[in-house]
């Protein structure tokens, strides 16, 4: 099987939406344990993914075969974030999007962080079909590619499993911030008590030059 690696376009919004959505509704381990379904996935990726994509940073791969898309690795500007109004998402989304500020936050103490500078890479999908390819790694690249052609001078991104974590350290990411999943409480719950095969979500950076 041959691939194409390039960037979304807004035409692939529709395609990205539908992979995504039945990844992590599937797989993902803090939305599988806020038991998030592909319908409440589907409705927060109809807010974010076609606003992502008019960032021209978001790499894709597709069957040269088919055209059928095989993966994708969302991506923005992580100074200027997409807007997104939280009363049109489920709210079980809350503590992972909790967590992952508790990261960003760690991330930016002492930093100066302008538009430009700090490309941000999150929400990894690969169609189970073409699994074990080596799709998630290229993805990696084409994404830290695209962003080096632009001018990022570092990459950052917060994996959330085993798999997206090596995945990123195979591609030259190093650990610089966790949230331990047995540890972090929401509201007075411990929210991801249930995830057992993942310790924890992990923000992990690397350079671009």
């Amino acid at each position: 099987m041959h691939l194409d690696y390039e960037v979304a376009k807004p035409s692939d919004s529709d395609d990205i939406v539908r992979l995504l959505a039945s990844v992590f509704s599937e797989s993902e381990p803090p939305a599988v344990a806020m038991a998030l379904s592909f319908r409440d996935m589907e409705q927060f990726l109809q807010l974010v993914v076609p606003r992502v994509l008019l960032y021209e940073l978001t790499a894709i791969s597709r069957s040269t075969d088919t055209g059928q898309l095989t993966g994708v690795l969302l991506t923005d500007d992580f100074a200027s974030p997409p807007a997104l109004d939280l009363s049109q998402i489920n709210s079980n989304f809350l503590p992972i999007l909790s967590m992952l500020e508790i990261l960003d936050e760690q991330f930016r103490r002492g930093k100066s962080v302008s538009p430009g500078e700090y490309l941000h890479l999150y929400m990894l999908g690969v169609n189970g079909q073409f699994a074990g390819r080596g799709i998630g790694k290229g993805l990696v690249k084409a994404a830290v590619d695209i962003g080096r052609r632009k001018g990022y001078r570092m990459a950052l991104t917060e994996a959330t499993g085993r798999v997206s974590q090596h995945i990123f350290r195979t591609s030259g990411f190093a650990d610089r911030f966790s949230v331990s999943y047995q540890d972090f409480v929401y509201e007075n719950k411990v929210v991801f008590a249930s995830i057992r095969e993942h310790e924890r979500a992990i923000l992990m950076d690397r350079s671009l030059a």
